[in-house]
């Protein structure tokens, strides 16, 4: 519910103090706040139908609510990561159902992306160029944060998890006989 209020906030106070296309600058040409409005999906990344993409949007935040619930409470990682992928998923759809696109605002120059063309096994790469990175929110945020802690839990915290549950049970298991 933070995530979700902290990016509606956000995109409120940009709709309410910038001009479309406005781009302020704050910490030179590193960080600026520039408000756009993405038909897209998270970073810029446009889509055919997106009808589709909010449906499947929808689809996705159910059984991300789903999943949630069926969590055990003692998986407070993949609890958390769940949550704040949850509440930007559902900042980002509330603006796609109610605006037809996603307010953007964070503007930054992280670094430049060149990969040059290239051929791989007979298939020829045409090559991607990036200057500036794509401008984003903070639901697009909270859903690269939470889906990196997911990966965390999934490569090294779910199995342990697993492994001191049982021998948790296993101890308990031998302090009743």
């Amino acid at each position: 519910m933070l995530v979700f209020l902290l990016d509606q906030i956000s995109k409120w106070i940009i709709k309410e103090t910038m001009q479309l296309h406005e781009s302020i600058s704050v910490l030179g040409d590193f960080f600026r706040l520039t408000y756009v409005e993405n038909p897209g999906m998270a970073f810029g990344i446009q889509i055919s139908d997106n009808v589709f993409f909010t449906v499947f949007a929808i689809i996705a935040s159910l059984v991300i609510l789903l999943y949630l619930f069926k969590l055990q409470m003692e998986e407070t990682w993949a609890r958390i990561a769940m949550s704040i992928i949850l509440g930007g998923a559902i900042g980002n759809l509330t603006d796609r159902i109610f605006r037809g696109q996603v307010v953007d605002f964070l503007d930054f120059e992280f670094f430049d992306i060149n990969i040059p063309a290239f051929n791989l096994l007979s298939m020829h790469f045409s090559g991607y160029s990036l200057e500036r990175w794509p401008i984003f929110n903070v639901a697009d945020i909270a859903v690269s944060v939470g889906m990196v802690m997911l990966l965390i839990y999934i490569l090294f915290l779910e199995g342990k998890n697993a492994q001191l549950a049982a021998v948790e049970s296993t101890e308990s298991s031998e302090m009743i006989h």
